[in-house]
């Protein structure tokens, strides 16, 4: 992997790396002798997407070590703009949370008629050692890595003039939406389409905001954090019983 094709590798493989680690999973319990391989494999979907997230971190670190930066400074925190950037954030935080969250509802409401069907296939039954760990692992990894690939890494880079206007937000924007198709990779025509489609609108809205306000990263990997602690613990609460 070079630096000039790193982009497009990161671009479009995360998505293929959810796919493969899900099916070493199922893999895994094919040679355990389970008899619903695939589907054990899909209810492992937070580990899934916390491997494939640590390779996507240490290949952005080295990335980003061979053009003589450090990773970690994207999170750094200006005080210089502390105020300016709280206020913007807090500003646009109502829209871009109706944004993330109503397509989702409507979406699963649309497809399956009552929204619920959707996140039972979604929120599946893990033991309780792992919905303990996924409730720190998946979400911090996110936070560390999802945002930072798509808008910080990747967006700069796919052309890098300086483009008056949005290009460079499209295709990030929309493998940030689209990869979730194979979180879990379901084999249901509702679900692959809801969980492909629910969240474009809100990875457009967070790709113009960082296109725009760069610095804005630390904040939003923050609240993304926050969000996927509560997938993390609806998980703990299915495990639990």
């Amino acid at each position: 992997m070079t630096i000039r094709t790193a982009p497009w590798l990161l671009l479009f493989g995360r998505t293929a790396l959810f796919v493969i680690v899900q099916s070493i999973f199922a893999i895994g319990f094919l040679l355990a002798g389970a008899s619903t391989t695939w589907d054990q494999g899909a209810n492992w979907w937070p580990f899934s997407v916390t491997i494939t997230n640590l390779i996507c971190l240490i290949a952005m670190i080295a990335l980003y070590r061979a053009e003589g930066k450090n990773y970690w400074e994207i999170f750094r925190i200006r005080r210089q703009t502390l105020g300016g950037d709280l206020l913007v954030l807090l500003g646009s935080m109502l829209i871009i949370g109706s944004i993330g969250f109503f397509p989702n509802v409507w979406l699963a409401s649309w497809l399956f008629e009552d929204s619920q069907i959707a996140l039972d296939l979604l929120v599946r039954p893990l033991p309780l050692w792992a919905a303990y760990a996924s409730l720190l692992l998946f979400p911090i990894t996110q936070g560390l890595v999802e945002l930072a690939l798509y808008f910080t890494y990747v967006m700069p880079r796919l052309d890098a003039r300086p483009f008056p206007d949005l290009r460079p937000v499209i295709l990030p924007a929309l493998m940030l939406g689209f990869q979730h198709f194979a979180i879990p990779l379901i084999f249901d025509s509702r679900f692959l389409l809801w969980r492909g489609l629910m969240y474009v609108p809100f990875a457009f809205a967070i790709g113009v905001m960082l296109h725009w306000r760069p610095r804005l990263l630390p904040y939003f990997a923050i609240i993304h954090v926050l969000m996927d602690l509560s997938f993390a613990i609806m998980l703990l609460a299915v495990a639990i019983g």
